[in-house]
């Protein structure tokens, strides 16, 4: 993700910033990719922290407006929790428009999201047919790492899963193109295969043995939707890690100059590399602090030809013709 200028002074601001250093208050345009303080802001501003700018006073923006379940207000938490489900929604949105996905441009559906606050029973996420089901309570720290002790997983945030629900969504829309389906089942195998069986084996019996030498992590092995999920939102990992490195003014002597834009460039080789120095030397540094590694996966040389294949159909943007 990007530094921005500030349109109010001086200094610097954050993709989620609302005020600038001089108390301004703020918005992000998505349109020209900045922030302003002359438009009107998102309606859900107050509700929930929304920085976006909205195309007339009172209205929500388009982030916002994506959302058409949202959570029932009566239950403890909830606007905190829906707030951090919405904007871990309007970073991973902004990181796909650096490829015109979900932009004015892209005339293909948009994921509609259903936000979701947890009863008795925890909400299940998931996509169908370009719906994204989000439980918003794990924006919780403590629940989400009770979670991902349990269910033994190296990574579990927000953005994560945001990642990973928005790509079953990509998939669905790739799915129409005429050369998508045969070379995603020569790659990653037969989505046609039953899905909820393949779930319960996955849950009964784990991974298989060897399933690092052949998928990024252990649920990837489940199903190859759940491979193609796992894999797509391993690539936008990796390129917003770039991204936001070089954008903090950081640099390495093997790592490309600060206008190299990891989003632009056609090789993603290249791309996995550069990501995969970083991430080495931020896990390095945050062992020194008794932090988890930021970045705690191998990448096999299936898992990255597999990050290749979606690197290519994401990078081609939403049209046909380009992919």
């Amino acid at each position: 993700m990007r530094l921005f200028p500030n349109p109010a002074g001086n200094g610097t601001l954050f993709f989620d910033n609302l005020t600038s250093p001089e108390g301004a208050a703020v918005a992000y345009d998505p349109g020209t990719q900045s922030f302003v303080c002359d438009t009107p802001f998102c309606a859900n501003r107050d509700l929930i922290g929304c920085n976006w700018v909205s195309s007339a006073p009172g209205a929500i923006c388009t982030a916002c407006a994506m959302t058409t379940l949202s959570p029932d207000p009566s239950m403890p938490g909830v606007f905190e929790n829906w707030a951090g489900a919405e904007a871990a929604k309007r970073w991973v949105l902004t990181n796909l428009r650096q490829w015109n996905w979900f932009c004015p441009d892209d005339t293909g559906p948009r994921p509609v999201f259903h936000m979701l606050a947890e009863g008795a029973r925890p909400v299940v996420m998931g996509h169908a047919q370009g719906v994204v089901t989000i439980s918003i309570e794990e924006t919780d720290h403590v629940l989400r790492t009770q979670r991902r002790e349990a269910l033994d997983e190296r990574y579990r945030t927000m953005i994560g899963h945001m990642r990973h629900e928005i790509a079953h969504m990509l998939w669905w829309r790739l799915s129409i193109l005429p050369d998508f389906l045969e070379a995603f089942r020569a790659l990653f195998g037969d989505e046609r295969s039953d899905y909820a069986d393949a779930l319960a084996r996955h849950y009964n019996d784990g991974p298989p043995g060897d399933w690092q030498d052949h998928y990024l992590t252990p649920y990837a092995s489940a199903h190859p939707h759940e491979d193609w999920a796992e894999t797509t939102a391993h690539l936008l990992h990796l390129v917003d890690l770039t991204d936001s490195f070089l954008a903090a003014g950081l640099s390495g002597p093997d790592l490309p100059g600060p206008t190299w834009d990891p989003y632009q460039e056609p090789d993603p080789s290249k791309t996995t590399s550069v990501a995969a120095t970083i991430a080495v030397g931020i896990n390095h540094v945050n062992r020194s602090m008794g932090l988890q590694d930021l970045y705690p996966f191998v990448l096999a040389e299936p898992s990255r030809r597999k990050l290749d294949f979606v690197h290519h159909w994401l990078r081609g943007g939403p049209s046909p013709g380009s992919a």
